[in-house]
């Protein structure tokens, strides 16, 4: 007899939800951040939170909105969310979290979901406590929200890049630009500039009050080599962990070396890995 237990959840189990949540502090605090703002009612949520386990156990939770996110997802789990999953459109663009479970369900939900655009099975996440042992660049500082002109640019190329496809393609990027501005407001954008110009940038992307997650870390093309990488984070970790969170982490691709030397020197240590597969 086939059982999945799987169901949306509900306001009345948010406190289940925060309790799992706590356990995987680094991989799910985008879905922390969410159920933090917006809570558990969907129509306010923007997005679902579907629950694997008993009312009086939950197990395993999983994020479906612009992206799906597995948390604590055994395979059983995937399986019963894939089974789920698989009888609906897709509508995100992305599934990310823990490795395991995002291969899993991608190896179910191919069939009927794919083509993926990319599909990137190793991405190191790692995290730190501690304020970094190199001297942090002064120039580093907060983005002032008079400068949102200044970063979006360095924002759209840093995503081109990355992600392969530019924010600009959907809604001529006006959904993209309020989350900058957002970001801004927040004082969760950094950046160094230099004649104006901004030629380093990260962000502060997910803040939970377990962890400040680093995102969108970015130097322009003619400064890299320079070894302005290293100072520019620390700066970066050193207000985070004073200012906003008591841990700072972030995920990087296995195959940027450049990147992960930079943050092996401001301290990071691994905490586990993740996986993304973009459409």
């Amino acid at each position: 007899m086939l059982t999945a237990p799987v169901r949306q959840l509900g306001e009345s189990e948010r406190r289940a939800v925060e309790r799992l949540l706590d356990l995987d502090p680094y991989g799910g605090a985008q879905v922390a951040e969410r159920v933090a703002a917006r809570g558990l009612a969907w129509w306010r949520a923007e997005g679902r939170v579907l629950g694997y386990g008993s009312r009086r156990h939950l197990e395993s939770v999983c994020w479906l909105g612009g992206n799906l996110t597995p948390v604590l997802a055994t395979e059983p789990a995937v399986a019963a969310f894939a089974d789920l999953l698989a009888g609906e459109d897709r509508l995100c663009s992305s599934i990310v979290g823990r490795a395991d479970a995002v291969l899993g369900l991608w190896d179910r939900l191919s069939p009927t979901w794919g083509p993926a655009r990319d599909v990137r099975p190793n991405q190191p996440l790692l995290a730190t406590d501690a304020i970094p042992a190199v001297a942090p660049d002064p120039q580093v500082r907060r983005v002032r929200r008079g400068e949102v002109d200044r970063l979006f640019p360095a924002a759209v190329a840093m995503y081109t890049e990355e992600v392969g496809v530019s924010p600009l393609a959907e809604d001529d990027g006006r959904g993209y630009r309020r989350r900058v501005e957002d970001l801004i407001r927040a004082g969760r954008a950094y950046a160094r500039f230099v004649d104006g110009r901004v030629v380093f940038k990260a962000e502060l992307a997910v803040v939970t009050r377990r962890t400040a997650q680093v995102q969108g870390v970015w130097v322009a093309p003619e400064w890299r080599g320079r070894g302005i990488a290293t100072a520019a984070m620390a700066a970066v970790v050193r207000d985070a962990l004073r200012r906003v969170a008591p841990t700072v982490s972030l995920y990087v691709n296995d195959f940027n070396l450049p990147a992960r030397r930079v943050y092996e020197r401001c301290g990071f240590r691994p905490v586990g890995t993740l996986a993304t597969v973009l459409f």
